[in-house]
C-alpha cells in the first residue's frame, strides 16, 4: 500500500472501500435471509425476550469484508491477500464452532484443558484454525520472520479478543468500529486496511442493535482478524508489539475478570454499551422496574431462573454472559464464564441445529 498518497485521496479511497463493503454485506445478508444455507432453523437462536435471532449476520459481515478487501484500491496485492486470508479463515472456523459447538468448554483454559485430556472440542479446532489463518495472512503480507510472528499474533489475537465482546447487542461492532477509528488515525496505510471491516460492520449494526441478528463467532472472529491484519499492515514494529501485548493482556484477564461487570459499573462505558439498544426488559418480579444491571449475583456464581417467554435463562443473542453479570435486559442468568456470548443456556428454536459453540477460546 502506498504510504505517499495525498491524505484527501487516501480518505476518498477508504470511503469507497467502506461503502462497497457495506453494500456487499447488506446484499449478502438479504440473500442469506431469503435462502439460508441448510435452512433457517440451524441459524436460529432465541434471546432473553423469547424472540428469534439469526446467526446469518456473521457470514454476511465476513463476506462483505472479504469482497471489499479483495478489490480495495490503494492496497498492494499482498496486503489484499493477507486481509482476505485473515477474514475468511477466521470466519470459516468461527462458523464451524457456531454450528457444531456444544459450548460445554469455554475459554482457552477450558478448551486446552480438554485437549490435554484427549478431548478435541470445536473450540480447540477453532483455536488451531484461526492460529493457522493468522500465520497464512502474516506470511502473505511478508516481512522478516519476526514480523511474521508478530503479525500472526495480531491477526489471531484480534479475532479472539473481539469475540469476547460479542456478549450484548451491538457491543462487538462498537468495539470494532472504535478499533478501526483508532487504527485509521495512525495514517492512510491503516485507514485503507480497516475500511472494509468498518463498512461491513456498520451496515449490519442496526440488525444487531435491534436484536434481529447477531455476529456469532463467524462474524466476530472475522472482524477481529481483519482488524489485526490491518494493524499489521499499518503500524510500526514497536507499536505492533505494544498492541499485541495489550491484546494478550486483555485475553488473559478475560479468564478471571468479567468485561460485562466492568462495563456495568463504569457509567461512561455502560452508556456507550446501551447506546442505540432496545430498552431493558422488565423483570417478571421486578415490580415493573428494569432489571438490567441491578441486583446481579456475584461474579462467577451459578444461577438459573426462567424467563417469561423462553422458559430458561437466555440473554441477548446466543451464548452465556462473559464470566459474570446477569444478562442485559433480562431477569435471569446462568453459569457465567467470560467468552460465552449472550446466553447462559441458549435455547434452540424448534427444529434448530446444535447450539452455537458460543466460545471465545
Amino acid at each position: 500500500m502506498s504510504r505517499r498518497r495525498p491524505p484527501a485521496r487516501a480518505a476518498l479511497t477508504a470511503t469507497a472501500t467502506a461503502g462497497a463493503a457495506a453494500v456487499a454485506a447488506r446484499a449478502t445478508y438479504a440473500a442469506l435471509r431469503r435462502r439460508p444455507p441448510g435452512g433457517a432453523a440451524i441459524w436460529a437462536r432465541t434471546n432473553h425476550r423469547g424472540e428469534a435471532v439469526t446467526l446469518l449476520e456473521g457470514p454476511a459481515v465476513a463476506l462483505g469484508t472479504a469482497l471489499a478487501s479483495a478489490f480495495a484500491a490503494g492496497l498492494s496485492p499482498r496486503e489484499r491477500s493477507a486481509l482476505v486470508a485473515a477474514g475468511a479463515g477466521a470466519a470459516a472456523f468461527g462458523g464451524y464452532d457456531d454450528l457444531a459447538g456444544s459450548g460445554d468448554r469455554r475459554g482457552f483454559r477450558g478448551h486446552l484443558g480438554a485437549l490435554a485430556r484427549g478431548e478435541v472440542t470445536t473450540g480447540a479446532v477453532k483455536i488451531g484454525g484461526i492460529g493457522a489463518a493468522g500465520v497464512v495472512a502474516a506470511t502473505l503480507a511478508g516481512g522478516s520472520p519476526a514480523d511474521v510472528v508478530i503479525n500472526a499474533g495480531l491477526t489471531a489475537g484480534g479475532a479472539n479478543l473481539l469475540n469476547l465482546f460479542d456478549l450484548r447487542p451491538g457491543r462487538a461492532i462498537k468495539v470494532a468500529l472504535a478499533g478501526a477509528a483508532l487504527l485509521a488515525g495512525t495514517g492512510p496505510a491503516a485507514a485503507g486496511a480497516v475500511a472494509a471491516p468498518a463498512g461491513a460492520a456498520l451496515a449490519l449494526l442496526p440488525e444487531d442493535l435491534g436484536e434481529r441478528a447477531m455476529l456469532g463467532d463467524a462474524g466476530a472472529n472475522a472482524l477481529g482478524a481483519v482488524l489485526g491484519a490491518a494493524a499489521a499492515a499499518g503500524l510500526s514494529r514497536p507499536v505492533r508489539l505494544a498492541v499485541l501485548t495489550g491484546i494478550m493482556g486483555l485475553t488473559a484477564a478475560s479468564e478471571v475478570i468479567s468485561f460485562t461487570a466492568v462495563i456495568q459499573r463504569t457509567p461512561a462505558l455502560r452508556w456507550l454499551d446501551m447506546l442505540g439498544r432496545r430498552p431493558p426488559a422488565v423483570g417478571p418480579a421486578g415490580g415493573g422496574q428494569p432489571t438490567e444491571g441491578a441486583g446481579q449475583p456475584a461474579e462467577g456464581a451459578a444461577r438459573a431462573q426462567a424467563t417469561p417467554a423462553a422458559g430458561a435463562a437466555t440473554a441477548d443473542g446466543a451464548a452465556a454472559a462473559d464470566g459474570a453479570a446477569a444478562a442485559d435486559g433480562a431477569a435471569a442468568a446462568g453459569p457465567a464464564v467470560n467468552g460465552r456470548r449472550r446466553t447462559p443456556a441458549t435455547r434452540r428454536v424448534q427444529g434448530a441445529g446444535p447450539t452455537p459453540g458460543a466460545v471465545s477460546p
